[in-house]
């Protein structure tokens, strides 16, 4: 059956010669993967460039649900980025977030709740002026909700330390070693506040940036016991050391 739809990629690879298995999330079936015919023409439309992580598509495919590989009739890039692919800041935070984000959704399901957030935040963010240090840790956070894990951040009326494992903030330092210590936690709760509009607001020091990133992906690591190792955190660790 011939459909159209819309998607943002997650993941490609070179298939033999002239084509590509491109692993995109979409809106209307959840993840899928597709074969793609690509030409070195500038003329075709099917070319290699148009699928870069976290890029969006409009695609017209031949769609059958017994098929693992789904066949692309017919893909281009839809909405089109302004900023992303010529910054080295934005371009580093989208390959972290698309590398996650590419071992997070594993479901053949449509989410349009979770596709519609992921490309308002990232359209919202390309046409942004300035790359803000604090995006790709507000996405995380955010993403939580619509992954299911979202952490319980509402005051408790004390200090405290985040508890990875009850996703919420607890009196006593747990004696596990899953836990944000004070300090990390009191940027947690900060983050939890802000609007994407603010983000360019929100003034974290590097050293404590680059922790609660790795924190935030050891809380995905333990919700999600197939992430394993995010090889992008340490290029983005060193971008804003």
């Amino acid at each position: 059956m011939l459909v159209s739809g819309e998607g943002v990629i997650l993941h490609s690879v070179k298939y033999g010669d002239n084509s590509i298995i491109a692993t995109i999330y979409t809106k209307q079936w959840g993840r899928q993967a597709y074969m793609i015919n690509i030409s070195r023409s500038r003329k075709s439309k099917n070319r290699s460039g148009i699928l870069q992580p976290l890029f969006f598509v409009n695609l017209v495919a031949y769609q059958k649900e017994t098929r693992e590989v789904q066949r692309i009739k017919e893909i281009k890039n839809q909405p089109v980025y302004q900023s992303i692919p010529f910054d080295v800041v934005k371009s580093s935070q989208i390959m972290f977030l698309a590398e996650l984000l590419y071992k997070i959704l594993r479901e053949q399901e449509s989410s349009p709740d979770m596709f519609s957030f992921i490309q308002n935040s990232l359209l919202y963010y390309d046409l942004t002026e300035n790359p803000a240090a604090n995006f790709h840790l507000w996405f995380l956070f955010r993403l939580t909700e619509f992954a299911g894990i979202m952490p319980d951040t509402t005051k408790t009326g004390f200090e405290g330390w985040f508890d990875m494992r009850k996703g919420a903030i607890v009196p006593f330092e747990p004696s596990h070693p899953f836990f944000m210590n004070k300090e990390i936690t009191g940027v947690l709760l900060k983050l939890a506040s802000v609007k994407i509009g603010d983000i360019a607001q929100l003034r974290i020091p590097s050293a404590l940036r680059n922790t609660l990133t790795t924190k935030l992906v050891e809380y995905y690591q333990l919700h999600f016991e197939h992430l394993g190792e995010i090889k992008s955190l340490k290029v983005l660790h060193e971008l804003f050391s």
